[in-house]
């Protein structure tokens, strides 16, 4: 793989910033919420950062009957809309010159030729230098279309000197088998070094600090193991419901929409041994290390959980329940939530186990991972001097207020002995004068340069199949759902889930 270099930059120099060099995204979808929303404020925040090249340039490929101008004209209000950094009308004025479309359908060899000339245009016009990215911000079912008519076209050959790229967002495959065939579908144009497959979840930078934490600091990795740890609570909570996507959402459910990826990546950064290197293969491996020793105990009716959001109350608004949005049938067995208790199979894990859950409709909207550790055996206090003390934990929130807590038993002030659980917190907003980044502004970027390291392999794509297929099954067999209100905690079986163990999920 080619990649592109700044020949003024040292890259062993922190200080500086990592600017992409020539060349055109191509972006397919782009009418879609996901670009509209996401991608085009992103990258009008890269550019506005000065983290893009002058000749930058951005193709849209959609069914639309538009002209560049009104390609640019809906990128405008995109950017005006959901833009993080201050709109600056220079900033706009040159990265809009670089905007063009290209009108056509999927299957349509002559759009995909219109468009094969354009870049070409552009390669001459502003400079690419041949160096192409394809973004497929559409249903993996059009994959198989876009991805021949590339090979077809020769949008995918590359001469010496340039590199093409194409970028894959999630759902990775409904299971295993869907996985390895969509693979082997990219995999006959581009190979695995220029397939970039996003999990916008890896380029948050609370999910980066996790790494940071871990490997940067003395004082918590010593205690990162079975002889402190009491177990570990991963959640990705929301509170909203599905929306307007119902065509996507039934028949997929919470475990395959965020377990299959988001959580059991931030399992396998959070229980990975340190890498030789932050490089994309040794990160990458230590991963994988992870996810192949991951395993489900016993009776899956005892370590798995599941329900179906019903009507109720949500920030003081009634709100339907699952069964009664739009678009969804009045018998699916669709989950909402779900949790489910994995063990690892190694040194450092044994015996500890990791509660995975996530639904939709919950009190609260929160990301977390909650390392919670041994209790203490206070011998030199008595029982009442702390009977209300709790576990230790260390709580790396994601979102939405990025940072960290540490939880610990402090004394009461006073005359007594009297010993209660307190807070330390790390903030990001208070901590740093800039603002986090979007996790789109990073993985773009990345994609641009030719980084992977936040960006899954097809190993750990099957891999995480591989953990989920068989409760899948399981739960495919079993009859109805559990029922939990909107605005609650989940369902009971989920509680139920902990108390077998002695243990509660964490408050929400």
């Amino acid at each position: 793989m080619t990649t592109t270099s700044n020949p003024l930059r040292d890259p062993r120099d922190k200080r500086l910033p990592r600017v992409a060099g020539p060349c055109v995204l191509v972006l397919f979808g782009v009418t879609g919420d996901l670009s509209r929303k996401k991608l085009l404020p992103a990258i009008y925040d890269l550019a506005n950062r000065g983290l893009l090249p002058p000749g930058f340039s951005l193709v849209g490929f959609a069914r639309r009957d538009w002209d560049h101008q009104d390609f640019r004209q809906i990128a405008y209000e995109s950017v005006k809309e959901h833009a993080r950094t201050p709109f600056r009308e220079d900033v706009w004025t040159h990265l809009s010159e670089g905007m063009h479309f290209v009108p056509g359908e999927f299957g349509d060899p002559g759009a995909f030729d219109a468009l094969a000339m354009a870049v070409k245009e552009l390669d001459e016009s502003r400079g690419t230098g041949g160096n192409y990215a394809f973004y497929l911000s559409i249903p993996p079912k059009f994959f198989p279309k876009v991805v021949e008519q590339l090979r077809r076209s020769g949008l995918a050959d590359r001469s010496d000197g340039e590199w093409r790229r194409v970028v894959i967002e999630k759902p990775f495959g409904h299971d295993l088998a869907s996985a390895q065939d969509l693979n082997d579908t990219v995999h006959r144009v581009f190979p695995e070094e220029s397939i970039f497959r996003i999990d916008h979840y890896l380029g948050k930078e609370t999910v980066q600090n996790i790494l940071a934490l871990r490997f940067a600091n003395s004082m918590f990795e010593p205690i990162w193991n079975r002889s402190f740890v009491d177990h570990v609570q991963i959640t990705m909570a929301e509170d909203i419901g599905i929306g307007g996507r119902a065509g996507y959402y039934d028949g997929i459910g919470a475990a395959r929409d965020v377990i299959q990826n988001h959580l059991l990546q931030l399992l396998a950064l959070t229980a990975m041994e340190e890498p030789t290197s932050f490089a994309a293969e040794a990160v990458r491996a230590e991963k994988a290390k992870i996810l192949s020793s991951v395993r489900v105990r016993g009776d899956l009716s005892q370590s798995t959980a599941r329900g179906q959001y019903a009507s109720g109350w949500q920030g003081g608004v009634k709100v339907e329940g699952y069964l009664e949005e739009d678009g969804i049938p009045a018998d699916s067995r669709t989950e909402t939530y779900a949790a489910i208790k994995l063990e690892i199979d190694n040194r450092r894990w044994a015996g500890v186990p990791f509660y995975l859950r996530t639904g939709k409709r919950l009190s609260r909207r929160v990301t977390e991972v909650a390392m919670v550790f041994q209790k203490a055996p206070h011998l030199p206090f008595s029982h009442t001097d702390t009977e209300e003390l709790g576990q230790n934990a260390l709580v790396m929130r994601v979102q939405p207020d990025e940072g960290i807590t540490v939880r610990f038993g402090s004394k009461v002030p006073g005359t007594s002995m009297e010993i209660r659980d307190v807070n330390m917190d790390f903030a990001y907003g208070e901590s740093f004068t800039e603002s986090s980044p979007e996790a789109y502004e990073r993985l773009l970027l990345d994609v641009l340069i030719g980084d992977p390291p936040l960006f899954p392999r097809q190993e750990e794509v099957e891999l995480s199949w591989k953990i989920l297929d068989p409760i899948e099954e399981y739960w495919a067999g079993q009859g109805g759902l559990d029922q939990y209100k909107s605005g609650g905690y989940g369902p009971d079986s989920a509680d139920e889930l902990m108390a077998r163990d002695g243990r509660t999920w964490r408050r929400l």
